[in-house]
């Protein structure tokens, strides 16, 4: 959530950010609701000082053996007017806060201005796309074949887009996890935590999912509860309605969790493989930043999550998207893009977002500085590190041999008891 001053010194700036996300808000409607607010909260201050002088007068009056009761009416009246007053300043609040949990987030200089994907830049590629000298298979083929996916028997269990992993696919799914985790906590300094999978309606607007997409998540029947879509919402909620110290800063955090995405608003998009599911393994990365250096942990934790992709020896590269395809709460991301074989194409596998202070507001999240003063909000940030399916999908269509067996990444094979090879 952005800050209120903020929008009131800078409302072209807030403006052309609402206009370069193709989002419709009611900048101007808002700032009309402030403006009311405060010339009624300026009567409003006028009265309470006038209601409790005329309240010492009473008592002055009444000591000295006067006749009170004209005052007292007066006040009487003046008390049921500050009370209309407070009540008008709470309508328009509430109008207010309507209009302004659905302000996204200003994007920084550096992310490039563009109506959706098209307009994402390359920043940068690593690893070279295999040559194959035969027709490679996609992974939800190669899958079958082997024995390890069940896309049927999924739908069955389920619905569409859940899918049975079994056997050694299992077995792999499981060794990703675990390569991921041991990677960024004996690596990278993250500190792992295994958080509830369900979360509150408070947790869901601290991370920006409610009210934007509520459409997208799976909602418990007699709970308001929340299966989660991402590790982020449980993990950056740990430190919701707290005060850090700044010598804290910064803090890292990974988690393994399950997810889960309802995917509204895409059906007919990748309907078959593992490349969209309603349920799928993560490992996600998450930060709190000193405001001071949270652009700089941008990059740490996006060269974090390439470190995952260069070590399973999984060609990529590294987009940064633009306004119109940058997510509510994000100032800045990058998407890490594997190439996949059956789409000749890179496929996102990771985004990795700093979201300043935009989460931090909605979740009362703050630090206090070391030299004293008030306290400030943390910026947080987050990142796939990596989609645990999507590598799944990118091992099986990359390392596949002509005799549809795949080969076991070299940096996997201690996860996978010593196998090298999945065969039919």
């Amino acid at each position: 959530m952005l800050d209120l001053k903020f929008i009131r010194d800078n409302p072209e700036t807030v403006k052309k950010a609402v206009l370069d996300r193709n989002l419709k808000v009611s900048l101007d409607d808002l700032l009309e609701l402030d403006r009311k607010r405060r010339l009624i909260l300026t009567e409003l201050e006028k009265k309470r000082s006038k209601h409790k002088r005329g309240n010492k007068e009473i008592g002055e009056l009444m000591r000295s053996g006067g006749d009170a009761a004209v005052m007292r009416a007066e006040m009487g009246a003046l008390s049921e007017n500050i009370k209309e007053l407070e009540e008008e300043v709470g309508r328009l609040e509430k109008d207010m806060r309507e209009i302004l949990v659905r302000i996204p987030n200003v994007p920084d200089g550096s992310v490039p201005v563009g109506e959706d994907e098209s307009a994402n830049r390359e920043v940068r590629r690593w690893g070279e796309p295999r040559q194959f000298d035969f027709p490679p298979l996609p992974h939800w083929e190669l899958g079958e074949q082997l024995d390890i996916l069940d896309f049927q028997r999924g739908v069955k269990i389920a619905e569409s887009r859940f899918t049975l992993i079994k056997g050694v696919g299992a077995l792999l799914e499981r060794a990703l996890i675990n390569f991921m985790l041991d990677l960024h906590t004996r690596e990278h300094g993250y500190k792992e935590v295994f958080p509830p999978i369900l979360a509150n309606e408070e947790s869901m607007f601290s991370t920006g999912q409610l009210p934007k997409l509520e459409d997208d998540m799976y909602r418990c029947r007699d709970d308001v509860l929340y299966l989660i879509p991402t590790a982020e919402v449980p993990v950056t909620n740990i430190h919701r309605d707290e005060t850090l110290s700044e010598e804290e800063l910064p803090l890292y955090y990974c988690a393994y969790t399950p997810c889960f995405r309802r995917e509204a608003g895409s059906y007919g998009r990748d309907v078959r493989g593992l490349i969209r599911q309603h349920q799928f393994n993560k490992v996600e990365m998450v930060k709190f930043s000193h405001p001071d250096s949270s652009f700089e942990e941008l990059e740490k934790l996006t060269s974090d999550a390439e470190d995952v992709l260069k070590l399973l020896d999984l060609p990529y590269r590294v987009v940064i998207l633009s306004t119109g395809d940058l997510s509510f709460s994000a100032a800045k991301c990058y998407d890490l893009e594997v190439w996949l074989p059956s789409s000749d194409a890179y496929r996102e596998i990771s985004s990795c977002s700093n979201f300043t202070d935009f989460q931090a507001r909605r979740g009362d999240i703050r630090f206090k500085p070391s030299s004293g003063g008030k306290s400030r909000f943390v910026h947080t940030l987050n990142g796939s590190g990596v989609a645990v399916g999507r590598t799944v999908a990118a091992i099986l269509e990359n390392y596949q041999e002509p005799d549809g067996s795949v080969i076991i990444p070299e940096k996997l094979q201690p996860y996978m008891n010593g196998l090298e090879k999945i065969t039919p």
